[in-house]
């Protein structure tokens, strides 16, 4: 009787999590879209100064990526290869910039230790990331890895959406760029 009321609290639990994980991914603004004008946001990179994306927009074109979390395995993978093909970019004019939950502290200590040249935005309450649709993984239990890639005028001509393959966001973004 008790591993019965044991096992039917279990299941209980897990439907609630399952449910409001759900919900939170129904409740997800709309994903930008391929043709569509980058949002406008404003966030804190990792010398805390504010980056308002509008100052960038009719200058560059811009690789915007969205990652888990500083200094896991994929997220440095993905960092170190941006950085190792960072003049791949440059020579492309486009602009590569990071952006995850995590806070400024943590985006200046892991640029520094991979001596990443390009900015790392903070966006701690993923508002941006909400703006953008940017969808999570597992049920949203682990932050989505997408990348954006905009043209100089502002819109999103492409977008790379792989959670595992860390190093395909750099090869996808520079075949981008270069169309």
């Amino acid at each position: 009787m008790v591993k019965t009321k044991f096992t039917l609290y279990i299941l209980f639990l897990f439907s609630l999590i399952f449910g409001v994980l759900i919900f939170q991914q129904m409740g997800q603004n709309k994903k930008v879209q391929i043709g569509d004008k980058i949002p406008s946001f404003r966030l804190q990179d990792q010398n805390g100064k504010d980056f308002l994306i509008d100052n960038f927009v009719g200058k560059t074109a811009m690789v915007i990526y969205f990652y888990p979390k500083d200094d896991t395995p994929g997220c440095t993978k993905e960092a170190c290869s941006f950085r190792d093909t960072y003049a791949d970019f440059r020579d492309l004019n486009a602009m590569v910039i990071g952006i995850s939950a995590d806070n400024i502290a943590s985006h200046k200590k892991f640029a520094a230790k991979y001596n990443l040249p390009f900015t790392l935005l903070s966006d701690t309450n993923n508002a941006v990331r909400n703006l953008f649709g940017v969808p999570g993984a597992m049920f949203g239990l682990i932050p989505g890895r997408v990348t954006y890639i905009v043209n100089q005028k502002g819109i999103i001509t492409e977008i790379y959406d792989n959670l595992f393959n860390a190093e395909g966001h750099i090869k996808e973004s520079l075949k981008a760029l270069q169309k």
